[in-house]
């Protein structure tokens, strides 16, 4: 049976529990046939009000998950109803561990320096899970790195998942433009997962992530990079809600 499908602002979410992500992703494995799964967060919204590049690689995605209480918040003034969030930080363990059990071959690429290598060996000590390949060079792509050989080292390992920590947009643009060619890969966007697999950058208290101040937290751990973000762009997520539920049906 098809779910229903929430729209904020361009972007369409599926109406899944975090059970029913992990079930939904298993079963993209399974079948073989390949698929990208985002997980959007208010930022992500925002930045596709102004990039169509990101709408359209949404608009083909298998699977996208609320990644934020705004999120869901607005889906229960505007339905249907988002049941809960799911982010990709509290995702991706949950699904390692599956991935541990099912002897899924899994690469991870991205991150900054170092963090791919080091989280790909805390994923095979504690959660048993067959890496297969590693590669953070995407995010220092020069003409010596070209996008060409990141891809051929990712078909010649032949995982089932891809986990994707390159950061919004560039993320959810790389895993769409490359689906012809990856095939029967399963690949996630994991934005900053894996530094929170490593211990790099700590994430928010249980009840800040719950109530949806887990941007606080993000801003006071890094207000360089996200004063903007947070303060400026992401403010202007109400008169998207608004203007959603006022093309409601």
């Amino acid at each position: 049976m098809t779910r229903p499908r929430f729209r904020i602002g361009t972007l369409d979410l599926d109406t899944v529990t975090f059970d029913g992500a992990l079930t939904t992703i298993r079963d993209l494995v399974d079948k073989g046939e390949g698929g990208a799964v985002f997980t959007p967060n208010v930022d992500h919204v925002m930045l596709a009000e102004r990039d169509v590049r990101l709408r359209d690689a949404y608009s083909r995605s298998s699977l996208s998950v609320a990644d934020g209480v705004p999120i869901v918040f607005a889906s229960r003034l505007i339905g249907p109803v988002i049941p809960e969030k799911v982010s990709g930080s509290d995702l991706i363990l949950p699904l390692m561990e599956l991935a541990g059990q099912q002897r899924w071959r899994v690469y991870l690429l991205g991150g900054a320096d170092g963090v791919a290598f080091e989280a790909a060996d805390i994923l095979r000590e504690q959660y048993g899970v067959n890496i297969v390949g590693v590669d953070d060079s995407m995010i220092h792509l020069t003409p010596m790195v070209s996008e060409a050989a990141v891809v051929d080292r990712i078909a010649a390992a032949q995982p089932d998942l891809l986990l994707v920590a390159l950061g919004c947009p560039k993320q959810e643009l790389f895993i769409d433009r490359l689906r012809p060619v990856l095939g029967r890969i399963v690949a996630i966007g994991v934005g900053a997962s894996l530094d929170f697999v490593t211990g790099r950058i700590n994430r928010a208290p249980g009840w800040m992530s719950r109530s949806g101040l887990e941007w606080c937290f993000r801003l006071s751990q890094e207000p360089r990079r996200l004063w903007k973000r947070y303060l400026l762009v992401d403010t202007r997520f109400v008169f998207v809600m608004a203007r959603t539920w006022m093309r409601r049906d």
